[in-house]
């Protein structure tokens, strides 16, 4: 199994069993795609909702179950997800956008809760930095920016030892290493995680104040942030 040569010709192969691969790939999966849809405030009824690299759609699926007539827009730059998405949530109010986070035009005040599942890793850390303050300035007064992801520096001593967990998990659902070897391939290529203390750091300096998490043995992540004045 060889990586394509760009993230969005990578994500419209991994479309083909993208949920299941990712169950067995990414520890604590379902535990971080669940979390989108906890400890929100009380009465939070986003009206409007963004979701960044929305894959399949398995971030707005959880959402759906709360917010069934919130206005929805999906962004992820592979065609093959979004399509996936428009014939899943054909009965909502879903707006698909084929782009690139950089290229993405983001609206001032424009949205009620923004959330991310694992996608903000595809961007170095001057984009991280770049995309708090865009998403900061996107939500609306109170609005919320969730995101679960991996969360890690590769230069850390502590890298080497995640690795080692990593692959144990991974081959105790795919024996074969191919797709340990694939995901490997993958992850040098295209992965760019940074620590979790990094990134509430820039969140910080971008202007989030009230930090909820959820940390799974240290380095997966859920963290939730509210733009509060």
């Amino acid at each position: 199994m060889r990586i394509s040569d760009s993230i969005a010709s990578e994500f419209n192969e991994f479309s083909k069993d993208y949920t299941n691969d990712m169950i067995k790939c990414v520890p604590y999966y379902n535990t971080l795609i669940s979390s989108f849809t906890k400890n929100l405030p009380p009465n939070f009824e986003p009206l409007t909702i963004l979701d960044l690299g929305c894959g399949n759609g398995n971030v707005t699926a959880q959402l759906l179950s709360l917010f069934p007539k919130a206005q929805y827009t999906l962004v992820d730059a592979s065609e093959e997800m979004l399509n996936i998405c428009k014939v899943r949530f054909k009965d909502y109010h879903i707006h698909c956008v084929a782009s690139y986070f950089q290229d993405f035009e983001f609206s001032k005040n424009a949205y009620d809760f923004i959330v991310a599942g694992f996608s903000l890793h595809h961007c170095n850390s001057d984009d991280k930095k770049e995309l708090f303050n865009k998403i900061y300035t996107a939500l609306k007064p109170n609005g919320i920016f969730s995101c679960s992801d991996l969360m890690i520096d590769k230069k850390s001593d502590e890298h080497t030892a995640l690795l080692e967990k990593w692959k144990t998990f991974v081959l105790n659902n795919y024996p074969s290493k191919e797709k340990w070897e694939w995901l490997m391939e993958h992850y040098s290529e295209f992965d760019k995680p940074d620590s979790f203390p990094d990134q509430k750091n820039w969140l910080e300096h971008v202007g989030f104040k009230t930090f909820s998490t959820l940390i799974n043995d240290t380095y997966w992540v859920h963290c939730q942030v509210i733009k509060s004045y």
